[in-house]
């Protein structure tokens, strides 16, 4: 379980203050508009607070704050802002195609991604340093990898269902807790030196970071957004060996061993073959059971690039201004 991170806002304030006591209600400040509600530290922070309790709960919190009404009564409105926010950047859903046309939709909106290429700077000239700030903010996500697209799984049938369990199996390591990638992913942390506890990192990372984490647990714990988690894991899988690649090039550049570069390995095999099953069997065979869901499949993989673009973007402007990409430096964690 994660330790509590200091609040970054009254929001999380208030929530941490109610979640080290026994279940009570939560009063909680009215939610401020914040000028970017996709990396606001205070809403960003509290929300992932609140999907945590879903997943393997917050250290010293009882377990009984996950239902209890006030939190997800304040959980909704902390995603009703975040919702807020993501439509003013991408729009509503809209738009469809042709089921057997889906592969070929999701990759044109890959090729609307113009963001500078965070793996591309990592595999030519990022530094160790550098390496180390793109492990910590990975590890929001991927030290729980897989699991936020799994909560779509009742919520689909037939095909579709099928198609998700074959990847997600892979996800899981295909019955191998040595090869689960989460474990993988902890695996490589260890062998660079940093902290593989599940959560140790939280306190440092950004809003801009948790809002790609909060995406997902968003889109997969709420069943009128399954056309979204759909497409988002869809475009998640087709474009993830090629940066993969250049991460564990990157790695090995600045002289990680096998041991640090096998989750990066890993995924570029398992994803080169994800790629057709989440386009086609996945996505498409989804448009094709619910032809309704087509333009939130589009706008999920849509999300998936816009979020991940600011992220990148945000990580790229620090280095390039010669300043930690997290919240505290690393080299001020090693002096506490």
């Amino acid at each position: 379980m994660p330790a509590l991170p200091v609040p970054r806002g009254p929001l999380s304030h208030a929530l941490l203050d109610a979640l080290v006591r026994d279940p009570h209600r939560v009063r909680a400040p009215q939610i401020p508009i914040a000028a970017d509600p996709l990396a606001d530290e205070d809403l960003q922070l509290a929300l992932y607070l609140c999907y945590e309790l879903h997943y393997r709960g917050l250290d010293g919190v009882a377990e009984e704050w996950e239902w209890e009404p006030s939190l997800l009564a304040l959980r909704a409105r902390l995603e009703a802002r975040f919702e807020a926010g993501l439509i003013d950047a991408l729009g509503a859903p809209e738009g469809t195609v042709p089921p057997e046309e889906m592969d070929i939709a999701l990759r044109a909106i890959e090729a609307e991604d113009d963001a500078p290429s965070l793996s591309k700077h990592l595999e030519r000239e990022g530094t160790r340093a550098q390496l180390l700030e793109f492990v910590v903010h990975r590890s929001a996500y991927q030290l729980k990898e897989a699991d936020p697209h799994s909560w779509a799984l009742p919520r689909l049938s037939g095909a579709p269902k099928a198609a998700m369990v074959e990847i997600q199996a892979d996800e899981y390591g295909g019955g191998r807790a040595d090869r689960i990638h989460a474990h993988l992913f902890a695996k490589a942390m260890t062998g660079l030196g940093l902290d593989a506890t599940y959560g140790a990192y939280l306190e440092h990372i950004p809003g801009s970071t948790l809002a790609t984490v909060n995406l997902m647990s968003l889109l997969g714990l709420h069943r009128r957004w399954r056309g979204a988690i759909v497409g988002h894991l869809a475009l998640f899988e087709m474009t993830s060996a090629v940066p993969n690649r250049r991460y564990a090039a990157a790695l090995r550049r600045v002289g990680a061993g096998d041991d640090v570069c096998d989750f990066f390995d890993e995924h570029v095999t398992a994803d080169a073959v994800h790629e057709s099953i989440a386009a086609v069997d996945l996505a498409g065979g989804l448009a094709r059971q619910e032809p309704e869901l087509t333009p939130q499949i589009l706008w999920g993989a849509r999300a998936l690039i816009a979020l991940d673009a600011r992220w990148g973007t945000r990580v790229l402007e620090a280095w390039e201004e010669g300043r930690s990409s997290l919240l505290v430096p690393l080299e001020a964690l090693a002096l506490r």
